[in-house]
C-alpha cells in the first residue's frame, strides 16, 4: 500500500511540481489544508516559495505551526523544502513590512547569502552528511537552488527541546559563503534546495523519504 503524503496547501507556489514528483515516486498525494488529513497523513510535506515572512503569515493562517508540531511530538516525518525548509528555524533577517517569528522547531536565524551573485540560482553540489538517509544513492549528484537567504550555522537544539538527543545530520553546500542544504533531525527533514526540480537525483531523494514512511 502506498504511502499517504500531505503536500500542505498553505497559500505557497510550485504545488503542482511537488506532488507530481512525490506521486511518481510511489506515494498516494493530497494536496489539501485541512488539519486533520495533514495529521493523519504518513508524511508532511511543507512546501515555501518566496518571501519567509509571507509565508509564515500563510502557514499560521492554516494552523501549520501547530500541525507540523504535534506531528513532530508524535514521532511523524515531516519534509520542508526551500522556504518551507527557512521557516523551521527561529526567524529570518528578510526585509518585511511585518515580520513573524519561524515555526521555531530549530534554534537560529536565516540570513541573506553573501555572494557576489545573489539569488543562487542553479545546481549546486553538496557535503552530504555521513550516514544519510535522503541521500543514499545521490551523495556525489548536483540538486538545483533558488534563493536569497539561508541558514548558515546549526545549532545543537537546546536541552529538553523535541529533537535534543536525537542526532542531526547536516548537509552543507556552498554559494559565496558556507550554506545549510540539509538537515535530517529525528522525524523532521529539510532540504534549501528543489529536489522535485533536481532531477533523477531529487526523485530519488523524495523516493528515500517516501519509503522511509
Amino acid at each position: 500500500m502506498s504511502p499517504r503524503v500531505v503536500v500542505l496547501d498553505y497559500g505557497s507556489g510550485n504545488l503542482r511540481s511537488a506532488v507530481r514528483a512525490l506521486e511518481h515516486v510511489g506515494a498516494e498525494v493530497l494536496l489539501t489544508a485541512d488539519p486533520e488529513a495533514a495529521l493523519a497523513a504518513g508524511g508532511l510535506f511543507v512546501p515555501g516559495v518566496g518571501n519567509f515572512h509571507a509565508c509564515m503569515t500563510g502557514l499560521v493562517a492554516a494552523r501549520g505551526p501547530l500541525i507540523i508540531d504535534r506531528r513532530l511530538a508524535g514521532g511523524r516525518p515531516v519534509l520542508g523544502v526551500c522556504v518551507g525548509m527557512q521557516v523551521m528555524f527561529e526567524g529570518s533577517t528578510e526585509p518585511s513590512e511585518a515580520p513573524v517569528p519561524g515555526v521555531g522547531e530549530w534554534p537560529g536565524t536565516v540570513s541573506r547569502l553573501s555572494a557576489p551573485v545573489v539569488p543562487h540560482m542553479g545546481w549546486s553540489a553538496l557535503e552530504v552528511a555521513p550516514g544519510s538517509t535522503l541521500f543514499a544513492g545521490v551523495e556525489q549528484e548536483r540538486f538545483y537552488f533558488v534563493h536569497s537567504y539561508a541558514a548558515h550555522t546549526w545549532e545543537v537544539p537546546p536541552p529538553g527541546d523535541t529533537f535534543a538527543a536525537v542526532e542531526a545530520r547536516v548537509t552543507w553546500a556552498t554559494h559565496g559563503e558556507r550554506f545549510v542544504a540539509a538537515v535530517e533531525n529525528g522525524p523532521l527533514a529539510a532540504t534549501q534546495f528543489h529536489p522535485e526540480k533536481s532531477g533523477e537525483a531529487g526523485l530519488t531523494l523524495l523516493e528515500n523519504w517516501v519509503r522511509s514512511l
